[in-house]
């Protein structure tokens, strides 16, 4: 394959025609379903999956098919089935998806979630980075190969609708595109990112999840806090009492033995190999307020925190008024939304039941406690690498990139991951993407840095090459 013919045509593709169309993407608020529960009223999501559908159907690929599938009640899925150049019969699956987190408030002077702007080689808007700009890539590498004379298997694309909110509908796809899927050699997931913008990274390791919504009531109706209070129990105090069953308020430890694992050895090596390219980018990519220090002062052990040991955050709350409408009132109860991240080999239906009897058994006070919204989801722990894919990694490193790839435990989570790996136990998997520790997804001022995102793209296409002819 032609390495400069092939730099050549991902660095032209994202010029004239990825940027302007992934920027219309970024003005579609195609908001995932559990943050939208109206979203096939809305028609926002369709919007999205048809939009990069036409980007899709007028692209040169021959024999190429693009689809809209779609079961009954189910989130949209978009399919590009592109046959391979290469005499083999297996099939390489791309992955992405075209929802998106909320838009949130707070976006920087000039910005907005749904008005795309480019400014100093970044792309910013909602989904611009997470993950927009996967299924375009993905196109873009198979084109790559194709100019440059290289070759490649048979590639599907898949980019769902539904990623956003845990993914609930990919398992009934999975199945009923099994058949139409073959025999899958290698798995490339382009919703990941890595510690900077200067190498490839490679996603190892990615968190479950386990999430619920817990409502503790101790009144009907509101009353006078001057006259209740001493004598109703406060619904926040019971919560507090609850939530020091889950977590040490002191250190941040979960005491939830279930969501303990034993981190493996070369996954703790990784971690200090990766830690030790990009020091204090752990730290310094964090806007601390004030005096505010980490939670641990080896950086290794922070990685490590975020990758593999569990965690809590307490994600939102009702039942509590603003500051400037807050009487003297005892509130009838109080509301949580606990998120936990788990260890990738953690049982997450094990973990939701554990957190279950925590806060159901022995309540004080007697209070009645409301359990919602709830939501899990197991880790994924990468299989290792074979020969062919580390070498073709070595030699991205040196070619694409001039620095050598590394590997990430992501915190986050990414439910198709582990799904596939049931799926197709003995695929390959290059989990990776264009994201940063600033790229900011999920909050304001989401950004996609388009070198990067190139880059990556020519990587996958060298991946691709390299896998056709394994």
């Amino acid at each position: 394959m032609d390495r400069s013919a092939l730099t050549r045509t991902v660095r032209g593709l994202w010029d004239d025609d990825i940027l302007p169309s992934l920027s219309a993407l970024v003005a579609v608020p195609a908001i995932s379903p559990i943050f939208d529960p109206a979203w096939a009223e809305h028609g926002h999501l369709a919007a999205a999956v048809e939009h990069v559908r036409a980007w899709l159907a007028d692209r040169d690929l021959p024999g190429a098919t693009v689809e809209v599938v779609q079961l009954p009640d189910r989130t949209p899925v978009l399919l590009v089935d592109v046959p391979g150049t290469a005499p083999t019969s297996d099939t390489v699956l791309l992955y992405g998806h075209l929802d998106k987190q909320p838009p949130v408030g707070g976006w920087g002077e000039g910005l907005g979630p749904w008005t795309p702007v480019v400014r100093d080689g970044r792309l910013y808007g909602r989904g611009a980075a997470d993950d927009g700009y996967s299924g375009y890539a993905a196109i873009a590498a198979i084109e790559g190969v194709r100019r440059a004379g290289g070759t490649h298997s048979r590639c599907v694309v898949l980019l769902e609708t539904g990623e956003e909110s845990g993914s609930p509908d990919l398992p009934a796809y999975v199945d009923h595109l099994k058949p139409r899927l073959g025999e899958v050699s290698l798995v490339v997931c382009l919703d990941s990112g890595g510690n900077d913008y200067d190498r490839m990274w490679l996603t190892t390791s990615l968190r479950g999840l386990a999430q619920v919504t817990v409502t503790v009531r101790v009144l009907e109706s509101g009353l006078h806090s001057g006259m209740a209070s001493g004598i109703v129990p406060s619904s926040f105090r019971i919560a507090r009492q609850l939530l020091d069953r889950l977590e040490d308020s002191t250190t941040g430890e979960v005491l939830v033995r279930e969501m303990h694992v034993d981190i493996p050895e070369n996954r703790v090596a990784e971690v200090r190999e990766a830690v030790a390219s990009v020091p204090g980018v752990l730290v310094g990519s964090v806007p601390w307020a004030g005096g505010t220090q980490p939670m641990a002062t080896e950086e290794a052990e922070l990685a490590l925190n975020s990758g593999w040991r569990p965690t809590l955050s307490v994600t939102g709350a009702s039942g509590l008024p603003e500051p400037d409408d807050a009487g003297n009132v005892l509130r009838p109860f109080t509301t949580l939304v606990l998120s936990f991240r788990l260890p990738p080999t953690a049982d997450s239906k094990a973990s939701i039941e554990a957190v279950r009897r925590a806060l159901t058994t022995d309540v004080p006070y007697g209070a009645s406690v409301e359990l919602s919204r709830i939501e899990y989801a197991d880790g994924w722990n990468a299989p290792e690498l074979a020969p062919w894919l580390r070498e073709t990694l070595d030699r991205v490193g040196e070619e694409v990139f001039d620095a050598p790839w590394r590997t990430v435990a992501l915190g986050g989570s990414i439910p198709f991951m582990g799904l596939l790996h049931e799926a197709y136990p003995q695929a390959q998997f290059l989990v990776t993407g264009a994201v940063g520790p600033d790229s900011n997804c999920h909050v304001p001022d989401e950004w996609l840095h388009l070198a990067h995102a190139a880059r990556i793209t020519e990587a996958v296409a060298v991946v691709l090459d390299a896998h056709a002819r394994r």
